[in-house]
């Protein structure tokens, strides 16, 4: 069996909805239920025996060394993170908690646990590492795509937390020889995903009739990725990445912010014919520190691992949109006062 951190979260109910539906090999999910962890993701595995859902925390090592040392699983898939730059601005001690002091606790748990395997269970143990592109800073618009050779420059507390995280993992490969392999996607998007980040964002304001906020001149460029492409990469780098390797995962979906919300506003007109949805988009005041660019350069995963992403972004988008309006309940009930009250606070004063 596998351990997966964060496994209900966005990506991370994604990953072992996914995983489960390609293999019979169990999961062990362990979240910690914050404000995105949602067991409501994982509703169709209620009854599934090969899905082991434990809530806690990766920092509580006395936990993750009890679980380890009870499922032995043979690799550790670890999505647990604080992963909104806006919460980060306004908030980032949680940030560095998560990734950062959560990231060392659970390391140095897991590191016990691989000390103590036998051989050849040591030999075939992994802990992918799942991390962001934004370690990496910020691109012009003419510059080329990040490599995974790229030096790290993180301009939040949540990509520079992240990229301690990633520092902290690679050191546990050279110093103690933990197995170890890193991802770091762009910008994920699909079905489950908490409605702060932009896409899911613009859906549900739009269904709502309430303003678009566009951050600045909405030229912020992203590579955007579908959630299950992702899940799909992370699969192949488990099986078949390099120990002590990165890989970087892309979408080959460069696209600029503004264009992704009237795309949103059109695809949803289709649906909604009398509705003017493009009259709701609204350009706030853009947020401190925001990149402009981000550009994965994913030719070594294709060239190495023979993966590419099998969504365009015209397709993901719109199996994101046919989700978000077959689930309008999900959205209402994830939209509880503390959602409501996050909203009002990032965008105070800034809409109407």
């Amino acid at each position: 069996m596998i351990l997966v951190t964060g496994g209900a979260g966005f990506i991370g109910s994604n990953f072992v909805l996914d995983w489960l539906a390609q293999s019979d090999e169990k999961i062990i999910n362990l979240d910690k239920l914050t404000y995105a962890g949602n067991l409501q993701n994982l509703s169709s595995l209620s009854k599934d025996t090969r899905h082991i859902f434990i809530q806690g925390d990766i920092g509580n090592t006395q936990l993750v060394s009890q679980i380890l040392a009870q499922y032995q699983p043979r690799a550790i898939i670890n999505l647990a993170a604080e992963s909104h730059v806006d919460r980060s601005i306004h908030g980032p001690e949680d940030f560095i908690q998560t990734n950062i002091f959560g990231t060392f606790h659970l390391l140095e748990a897991v590191r016990t646990y691989w000390n103590e395997l036998e051989s050849i269970a040591k030999q075939n143990f992994r802990f992918l590492h799942v991390s962001t592109d934004e370690v990496y800073g910020s691109l012009t618009r003419n510059e080329p795509a990040f490599t995974e050779e790229h030096r790290y420059e993180p301009n939040s507390p949540y990509s520079a937390s992240k990229a301690s995280s990633d520092h902290l993992v690679r050191a546990y490969h050279h110093t103690y020889g933990l197995p170890i392999l890193t991802t770091n996607c762009s910008n994920n998007y699909g079905p489950f995903q908490f409605p702060e980040k932009l896409i899911p964002l613009m859906i549900a304001n739009a269904l709502a009739r309430k303003s678009l906020p566009v951050y600045g001149d909405g030229q912020q460029i992203r590579d955007w990725l579908f959630v299950t492409d992702h899940c799909s990469a992370i699969r192949r780098v488990l099986e078949a990445g390099i120990v002590g390797e990165t890989y970087n995962i892309g979408g080959c979906n460069e696209k600029p912010n503004i264009e992704i919300v009237q795309t949103i506003c059109t695809l949803l007109e289709d649906s909604f014919p009398d509705s003017a949805f493009h009259k709701l988009i609204t350009y706030v005041k853009d947020r401190p520190g925001h990149d402009r660019r981000y550009a994965i350069n994913a030719t070594k995963i294709e060239r190495e691992l023979n993966w590419k992403p099998a969504e365009t972004f015209e397709t993901g988008i719109r199996k994101t949109i046919q989700w978000y309006l077959n689930n309008q309940q999900w959205i209402a009930d994830i939209q509880t006062g503390t959602y409501r009250e996050w909203i009002e606070k990032n965008y105070l004063g800034l809409l109407k």
